[in-house]
């Protein structure tokens, strides 16, 4: 049975992208696989402290790192998952600041010992696929062209190993509880399955 973990940096419960994230869940669900769904905004994950201590190993497995939190749980979770679904709505151009800490701390999956001038990832193929989903207030035109947000999003998906397809959804903020539009609920189904 195929594997899904899915990663949301979602302050609100039930935002678009909570809902963006359950349709993608269900769909994946429907053709069979087993889907979990990770909320960072309920995950205990640190600050990372720049150690650079989990990047001094070298080889393909993830560095351990020095905090002990929920990050290392998280990490089985990525290990042993077949695929991925990562989402972040925008706030100020990029992913949520729940979500650059989730991703920061995945300098575990690079090899930057002392001396070096930079990081290698650890992942250097792309085994596994991801579909990453963006949403903004803003056109999604807009937000694809201008924002970091599906770049930042795709950086996470090749960190950990992933060739990803990436999906925006625009005009996300127009009242208090919108809802996800069915044209975008159909475009997530299409989208996840193709990940299976």
């Amino acid at each position: 049975m195929t594997t899904v973990l899915a990663i949301t940096g979602s302050y609100r419960d039930d935002g678009i992208i909570d809902q963006a994230v359950a349709a993608a869940a269900a769909a994946a669900r429907r053709a069979g696989a087993e889907v979990e769904v990770v909320h960072l905004r309920n995950h205990p994950v640190e600050f990372c402290r720049n150690c650079r201590e989990c990047t001094q190993a070298a080889g393909e497995a993830p560095g351990a790192c020095v905090l002990q939190d929920g990050m290392a749980t998280l990490i089985r979770k990525i290990e042993a998952a077949d695929c991925y679904v990562l989402a972040s709505p925008t706030n100020f151009y990029t992913v949520t600041a729940l979500f650059k800490r989730f991703m920061e701390r995945l300098v575990v999956y690079a090899y930057w010992p002392w001396g070096a001038h930079g990081p290698q990832l650890r992942r250097k193929e792309a085994s596994k696929k991801a579909l990453v989903i963006a949403s903004a207030a803003a056109p999604g035109i807009v937000g694809r062209l201008f924002y970091t947000t599906i770049k930042q999003l795709q950086a996470t998906a090749k960190t950990i190993g992933a060739d990803s397809t990436s999906l925006f959804i625009g005009l996300a903020a127009g009242a208090p509880n919108t809802r996800l539009g069915a044209a975008d609920a159909r475009r997530i189904e299409r989208a996840t399955l193709k990940l299976l």
